[in-house]
Order: structure tokens, then C-alpha cells, then sequence
């Protein structure tokens, strides 16, 4: 008797639960970029900026990413800008749609990292679970992508639509590559190369 560890079906419910928070991340994701595409605050007001000084300002930057904050994206804060409106429009339509999922969730799980370390620093002295309760609003999400990018949350996406129209027709298309070889493998026996047994008609009753 074989014993298994999951019922039918299980793996079938995990990835369509996968699937469905894949989705209600993407639209977070949706949200979070269509206020900053579409407006000019965030971009080219200084909205972006404004949010860099403040982490410095209050000390919500780790020790290491000060000097990244400073010397690098205040200096590119215009580019960063749009790339981060950008990106996070990109992030959560890929991941509604359910295409480049793997793409998009090495890409979310880099930038939540980089929030996190730029605005989650809970001080030097303080407990270490400390340091988990202060980047839980970043962490989450971190944790989120990576499950989407080593996993398989394919269902109810483009992705997996269109592999399955692409397999319908590859049985159709094996079985006339089969019967085309099969007729070029026919061989045709010459007449006077028949055995005996051949010509069946020679042997007919009277």
C-alpha cells in the first residue's frame, strides 16, 4: 500500500491560491504605480525626494545605505523616480496578468528589500526582534515575491493560457508527421520478387 503526504488535488488548490495572491499583490502594485504615472507629484514635484530626506532626516535609513541614498539616488532622483513609478506599474501588471511572473518577483523582492533598508532601521540599541516588527510593512511583501519566484503561481494568468493553446495543436501535428513518415517508409515489391505466398489469388478455390 502506497501512503502519500497530500490528498488529490492539493498541489492543484496550493497553486490556485498562489495564484490568487499573486493577483491581490498585483493590484497593490497597480495602485501603488498609478497614482505616480499618472500624476507629476510624485516623479517631478519632488514627491520622490521629499521621501529620501525624510528617512535621513529621521534616521530610518540603515548605517550602510546612508551613504547609497546620499551620494547615488539624490544625485539620480529624478531617473530613480520614474523608474520606481515605472516599475511598480510594471510589477503589478505583470503579476495580474501573469506574465513574466518570475521576472517580476526577483524585481519586487529587490525593491522591498531596498525600502526596507532605507526606511526600516529600527536604531542600534535596540532588541532584535525589534528589527522584524519594524520592516514587517516591507517584509511581508519581500517574502511574498520570493514565494512567487520560486514557485509556480501560473494559474489564471496569460502565461499558462497560452501554453495550453500551444499543446492543443502538438498531437495534431505529431500524428501527420507520424503518417508522413509512414507513407515514405512503404516499400513496393517488384512483381517478380514475390514468393509463392504472395500472389494470394493464384491460390483461390475452384
Amino acid at each position: 500500500m502506497t501512503i502519500t503526504s497530500e490528498q488529490p488535488g492539493t498541489a492543484d488548490r496550493n497553486t490556485r491560491t498562489l495564484s490568487l495572491l499573486r493577483i491581490a499583490v498585483g493590484v497593490l502594485f497597480l495602485f501603488f504605480g498609478e497614482y505616480k504615472v499618472v500624476g507629476t507629484q510624485f516623479t517631478l514635484g519632488g514627491g520622490f525626494e521629499g521621501w529620501i530626506h525624510r528617512f535621513l532626516a529621521e534616521g530610518a535609513a540603515y548605517p550602510f545605505m546612508v551613504p547609497v541614498l546620499r551620494g547615488f539616488v539624490l544625485q539620480h532622483k529624478v531617473a530613480i523616480a520614474f523608474l520606481v513609478a515605472y516599475g511598480e506599474l510594471a510589477i503589478g501588471v505583470a503579476l495580474v496578468l501573469g506574465v513574466l511572473i518570475r521576472t517580476a518577483s526577483v524585481a519586487g523582492l529587490v525593491y522591498m528589500l531596498a525600502l526596507l533598508f532605507s526606511s526600516n532601521y529600527p536604531g542600534a540599541q535596540v532588541a532584535p526582534w525589534q528589527y522584524l516588527g519594524a520592516s514587517l510593512d516591507h517584509l511581508v511583501l519581500a517574502m511574498c515575491f520570493a514565494t512567487f519566484a520560486i514557485s509556480r503561481p501560473f494559474a489564471f494568468s496569460l502565461s499558462a493560457m497560452m501554453a495550453r493553446r500551444a499543446s492543443i495543436g502538438t498531437p495534431v501535428m505529431e500524428r501527420i508527421r507520424e503518417i508522413q513518415r509512414g507513407r515514405r517508409s512503404v516499400i513496393i515489391v517488384p512483381g517478380g520478387d514475390r514468393g509463392p505466398g504472395d500472389d494470394r489469388s493464384e491460390h483461390r478455390g475452384a
